[in-house]
């Protein structure tokens, strides 16, 4: 699909089937997240800027590449967007993080919003938002736009799995946002969820219903 990246790295795939498993516990699944969020990071960063600093190693001076520009921002979309910031933060310490909170109307399946808190200078910087399905997109959609409305200009969005509605959906909202995503599965179910996917994340992360 035009616009999508599908990561297809073994280790990525291993730890997603063990994800998917029904009898994975809380404790597993939200280590496998962690671990695989951190092995999302690489891909979804391949391609930073980077410049070259002077510097001196233990037996002389040299020219050595480090990133250039300003710091990254993870955006976290409420509550399961959480699940891959520890990871991310791992790989990318110096990151600042945004937290968009939606949560999806069981009725409509249309996204509310409930909090929004994000760094003051989003325009200079490459903003990554994260949330681990994209299933009908409404809540990603609309929480792209709200960045975009607080100057985003620079934005990717990283996500575990993803149907193809929300990505026709996403796609038809933000041609300019790519997609890094670990599975593109079959469908959404008439609930809203992904089939087969792995159930919802933010409950199996969190030991919830």
């Amino acid at each position: 699909m035009s616009g999508v990246t599908v990561i297809d790295h073994p280790l990525v795939q291993h730890k997603l089937t063990l994800m998917r498993k029904k009898e994975t516990s809380t404790a597993s699944f939200r280590r496998l997240l962690k671990e695989i969020s951190t092995l999302l990071t690489y891909e979804v960063t391949r391609d930073l800027d980077l410049t070259v600093l002077d510097i001196e190693t233990p037996l002389g001076p040299m020219q050595a590449p480090i990133l250039e520009g300003k710091k990254l921002v993870f955006a976290s979309i409420l509550r399961a967007g959480n699940g891959l910031l520890e990871g991310m933060l791992d790989l990318v310490p110096a990151a600042r993080v945004a937290h968009v909170g939606m949560y999806r109307d069981h009725e409509t399946l249309q996204p509310v919003e409930y909090y929004f808190k994000a760094p003051e200078d989003l325009a200079s910087r490459l903003v990554i938002v994260v949330d681990p399905m994209l299933a009908t997109a409404n809540s990603s959609v609309a929480a792209v736009t709200k960045l975009k409305e607080r100057g985003a200009r620079q934005i990717r969005f990283l996500c575990l799995l993803a149907a193809p509605e929300g990505i026709e959906r996403f796609r038809a909202g933000h041609p300019d946002v790519p997609i890094f995503t670990a599975s593109i599965d079959e469908r959404l179910n008439e609930k809203g969820y992904i089939l087969p996917g792995l159930g919802d994340a933010g409950d199996r992360m969190y030991g919830t219903k």
